[in-house]
Order: structure tokens, then sequence, then C-alpha cells
């Protein structure tokens, strides 16, 4: 018996970062995807495994079930957040850990906070189906089983939701180095509160979505032009906060910043660049969606 449980504890784990970034791309909450994992680790644990002939499909369906159910709970609940919401970015290695470059990128991009904000816009159905197929290159039968769905309605819901997704990804370039280069000279013009710099590395039609949840300041609305994210940039770059510092991490596949107030998470800033400037600005200063970022790399892509 004993033996048994090892095993079933085994396969678990040997798939719990397949399952975590499944659940994470669902529903854009490092706590929600762990809350669904560890739902999935209980159904696991009272499964009779000698009649599941595939653990991998069985724990890819459960999770993905359990990721539709609380993505369509959660959904209402942001009806009344205060301001956008954003995804909770989350610390990757991407860079060091995939040896792939194309792999590399298809995770990248499937994990961007670009993009996770257009999957927030598809059904749940729409999501699931999204996540399995691009990110992991799940097979239209193996998501069809996984969702109870006949095979040419998924592939419909693939193509429904792929259309959406190209539509309304902004579209950035990949180059962490020039992203690295943008970005030191955005934080050097912010915390200046120089209005030109900000100017010289934002695109004219530059946006900026801040998330605070209300809890600390952030702007209520998106906020669309350079001149107008550069004036919001330059005045709380220089607002005075206690034992101030930031640091350079892989934020959600590419460079980022996290400020960090008295050695604790304040805000963490992830840019989208296309064409030498910055396209989109993402600010998160909710306090809950920041404190996992300096506990180390979640362990799954």
């Amino acid at each position: 018996m004993a033996a048994r449980e090892s095993t079933a504890t085994e396969t678990f784990e040997e798939h719990r970062p397949l399952l975590q970034g499944v659940a994470y791309r669902m529903l854009g909450r490092v706590a929600d995807a762990e809350d669904v994992v560890q739902e999935a680790w209980l159904r696991w644990s009272a499964a009779d495994h000698a009649a599941v002939r595939e653990p991998r499909a069985y724990l890819v369906r459960t999770t993905t079930r359990l990721a539709i159910d609380r993505l369509r709970q959660v959904q209402t609940r942001r009806e009344t957040y205060v301001g956008p919401w954003l995804p909770e970015p989350v610390r990757t290695d991407l860079q060091t850990a995939v040896p792939d470059g194309e792999e590399r990128a298809v995770l990248a991009e499937s994990v961007s906070l670009a993009v996770l904000v257009v999957l927030e816009s598809l059904s749940p159905l729409e999501r699931a189906v999204f996540v399995l197929r691009e990110a992991f290159g799940f097979p239209y039968a193996e998501i069809a089983a996984a969702l109870d769905r006949g095979e040419a309605a998924v592939r419909q819901l693939g193509g429904r939701a792929r259309r959406h997704v190209a539509e309304r990804r902004p579209r950035f370039e990949v180059d962490p180095a020039q992203q690295r280069e943008l970005t030191e000279r955005f934080l050097t013009a912010a915390t200046a509160g120089d209005l030109d710099g900000l100017l010289a590395v934002l695109a004219p039609d530059a946006r900026l979505v801040g998330d605070g949840g209300g809890k600390r300041k952030a702007p209520l609305r998106v906020l669309f032009s350079a001149q107008k994210v550069g004036r919001f940039l330059a005045a709380v770059g220089t607002t005075p906060i206690p034992e101030p510092g930031y640091r350079f991490l892989e934020l959600n596949g590419a460079g980022g910043v996290l400020f960090t107030s008295g050695g604790r998470p304040y805000t963490a800033v992830l840019a989208d660049v296309a064409g030498g400037r910055i396209q989109s600005l993402y600010l998160v200063s909710n306090p809950e969606k920041l404190e996992h970022l300096l506990s180390g790399r979640p362990p799954w892509r």
C-alpha cells in the first residue's frame, strides 16, 4: 500500500509543473492556480490509479476542468475590482532554463502579460483550448477528451480563440538586450522625474495599464499617449517611499523591474517593446500580487 501511495505521489509531482503552468495561464493568479492544483491532487489521491491508463491526460483533464470552474467564479469578482485588473506577474527563468529558442519564444509569449490580458476576454472554454493547444501543444483529440466536447467543436473554439488573440495581441519584440537597455533608460528618467527622457523611450501612442487594486496608487483607467504616460510616470517616479530599491528580474518571460520599499515588493513594471520604443507599460502595485516575487521562481514554466 505504501509503495503504491509513493508511486502515486511521484507521478503527481512529475506532472506538477505542467499542471501549475496550465492553471496559471487559465487563471492569471498564482494563488488560484495553486488552489486548483491542490484540488487536483486531492482528486488524484482518491482515484483508482489502477484504472487510470494515462496519468498525464487524467491530471491535465482534472486540472483544466477545475480551472474552468474557478475562472467562472473569479470573473464575477473581477467585475467589482477597483481599476484595471492585471494578471499576477510571476518570476520565470526561460532564458536559461529553456535552451531551444523556438520553444522559449512560444513559452514566453504564452505567459506574457500582454497575452494573458487578451486571454481575459475569452470564454473559459476558449481560454482552455487556447492554453492547451498554443502553449503546450496538446492535440485536439486530447483537448476534446479533457473538455468532454467533440473534436470538431474544440477545433472551432480554438480557431475563434486564435483569431481573437491575433486581432488584439499587441505586437512587440522579444530582444532581451534591447528591452534591458530601454528599461534602464526608462528607470533613470522616471526616478529623476525627467519627462523628456521618458518621452525619448516611449512610443507616441504608448499606453500604461496600472493595477493597484484600490490598495496602492495607480491610474483607475488605462492611460494613452506618450505625453499622458510620461507625465504620470514623472510624477510617481519622484514620490518618496521608505527605503526605496529596485532589481531587474525576468517576469513573465521578459525583462522587468521590481521596485521595493524596505526590502518588500512595492511595484512590478513590465514593458512591451517594438520599433525601439516602449509600446505598453504594465504597473502592478496591488500588494496581494507581489509578495511571492522575492520568494524564488515557481517550479513550472
